[in-house]
């Protein structure tokens, strides 16, 4: 691929200047494993596409991101590189994090003043010390001198139009690309939670080696990604079926098999057990208050996960509890960012709007 040949993705919105020059503009991140979203206060999501990025290997120059480097993996030569910045959950390549943010505001018209930003950053509630501080240190770098840190679990009971900041409890399940959250919210904050990295990633994989095991035939990543979202369920009477191709394991030529969804239900069975699993580990050790309150107000589920069909009947029947899938699994931690940039994370407090 010759130098050029990429067209660079350009966004068509002006980002509103204030009249105010030192009033900062919030910057609302889900920095998730498999897709990034961004919000800018006073215009919304202003992102939401693939966390992958490529650069020219020669030169280091990102020549696309998002959905265009997407299509590109697995695909490559030589002289271009496809990066994924985020493995399960937290950040894996520094560099290439920083390279992807920087090609999403660096097509914003008039977002030029980055370091007078508010920049919040969304986690998994389980990553470490660590990992969070590498989180503000890639916002740091971009010039952000103003970053916090909030959970997932956190903007998404808010991106889902919860109030949070009650004394009712709430649970929610953010099953994500990377991780698998889990929380109980009340007052404003996670009362406690847990999180396990096996979500729509790991199923991908799970993907890969049953067709592998069963079908003899090799399939990359996106093959796997393109069956989870066409075949995936969990009801034990849907039927349908799609031609996947890839290499054929012992004639080392390309080939093709049909694939039904009740083999993909058994590949997910299990891995739902495991979120079945943390959901219990969760409710064992809620205080009895607020587990009275999980009684009617159940279960919130967001994130790609909650998009697979018949999962509130599964969870509900092997919880005991009621299960609602959020009216926007896919955005509601940006989402959420909304009311955390107003009030900065800060316990009961009601931001205006």
């Amino acid at each position: 691929m010759r130098k050029g040949d990429v067209m660079k993705k350009k966004f068509d919105f002006v980002v509103p200047q204030t009249q105010d020059k030192n009033k900062k503009i919030g910057i609302g991140i889900d920095l998730g494993t498999t897709n990034l979203l961004v919000y800018v206060q006073g215009h919304g999501i202003i992102f939401n596409e693939p966390s992958v990025v490529a650069f020219d290997i020669e030169t280091g120059e990102v020549i696309a991101g998002g959905h265009d480097a997407y299509q590109m993996i697995g695909k490559t030569h030589s002289k271009i590189k496809v990066c994924r910045p985020l493995r399960e959950g937290v950040i894996s390549d520094m560099e290439a994090a920083k390279a992807l943010l920087r090609y999403v505001f660096s097509r914003v018209s008039n977002l030029k003043n980055i370091q007078n930003a508010l920049c919040l950053i969304c986690c998994p509630s389980e990553v470490t010390q660590i990992e969070r501080e590498a989180m503000k240190q890639l916002a740091f770098e971009m010039g952000i001198a103003d970053v916090f840190i909030e959970e997932e679990i956190k903007a998404g009971a808010i991106g889902s139009g919860n109030d949070i900041y009650s004394a009712t409890a709430i649970m929610v399940v953010d099953v994500g690309g990377g991780t698998t959250d889990v929380g109980v919210l009340s007052l404003g904050d996670v009362v406690l939670s847990q999180s396990i990295r096996i979500a729509g990633n790991y199923i991908d994989n799970e993907i890969i080696k049953y067709v592998h095991k069963n079908h003899n035939l090799v399939i990359g990543p996106m093959t796997a990604e393109k069956v989870k979202k066409e075949l995936i369920t969990l009801y034990a009477d849907d039927d349908r079926t799609m031609r996947v191709c890839g290499r054929d394991l012992m004639k080392g030529i390309p080939s093709s098999t049909e694939i039904n969804s009740q083999e993909i239900r058994m590949v997910v069975l299990p891995v739902m057990a495991e979120v079945v699993s943390v959901i219990r580990n969760v409710l064992e050790i809620t205080p009895p208050e607020l587990s009275a309150d999980l009684v009617d107000n159940g279960i919130i589920i967001d994130g790609g996960g909650a998009l697979i069909p018949g999962l509130k009947e599964f969870l509900e029947e092997a919880i005991q509890l009621p299960v609602e899938i959020s009216a926007n699994p896919l955005t509601a931690v940006v989402e959420g960012t909304k009311v955390l940039l107003k009030n900065r994370g800060y316990y009961l407090i009601n931001p205006v709007d």
